[in-house]
């Protein structure tokens, strides 16, 4: 791109490579799975070996916490804690400061998910009260799944998923009752807010 954009003394090889070994140096150590990945995002931090796609170092830590399996079916979201954590303590001169706050925002993440999970499951609740006296071959079941596996649906998404036409797509979102989010005439999507 050129060096206007980009860094020319950047080498993103051998930072990258630095970073790999502190994980590999980690894996070897019997420590706990939450310490080790808290240590890994700092050396992230510390290191930088991506000059523009400084957000891949969360997705890779959450990925280590699922390879250790802390995580079992999802990756772990670490940018929900790390909004909640102080700049300041995230970035301080003391390691050790640094460190603690990394777990810190490993917490408020985890805290962050339950209270997902929790509105997630409430929101199912409620809407399989509406299920109550319905025939055994309607889709609202069918639509309840997708609107809990996706964060957004459409009525073109829904006609597609669950095979049915674009207006019985409409009908269906009508009686489940699930928010519009996009405040639009057309082009509309729905979504559990």
């Amino acid at each position: 791109l050129g060096p206007l954009i980009r860094d020319l003394d950047w080498d993103e090889d051998q930072r990258l490579a630095d970073w790999l070994v502190v994980v590999d140096k980690l894996r070897g150590e019997n420590m706990p799975a939450v310490l080790a990945a808290a240590i890994a995002w700092q050396a992230w931090q510390d290191i930088e070996p991506l000059q523009h796609q400084h957000w891949l170092g969360t997705l890779l830590v959450a990925a280590l916490l699922r390879q250790t399996g802390k995580v079992g079916s999802h990756l772990f979201c670490l940018h929900a804690g790390l909004r909640i954590v102080p700049r300041d303590r995230r970035k301080s001169p003391l390691r050790t400061t640094r460190l603690v706050a990394a777990l810190g925002a490993f917490a408020e993440a985890a805290a962050a998910g339950l209270k997902e999970h929790d509105r997630l499951v409430m929101g199912k609740g409620q809407m399989e009260r509406r299920l109550r006296n319905r025939r055994k071959n309607s889709s609202l079941p069918a639509l309840i799944e997708l609107v809990l596996a996706r964060p957004l649906v459409s009525a073109g998404l829904i006609a597609a998923e669950l095979k049915v036409s674009q207006r019985a797509a409409l009908d269906l979102i009508a009686e489940l009752g699930i928010r519009e989010v996009t405040g639009r005439g057309r082009y509309r999507a729905w979504g559990i807010v």
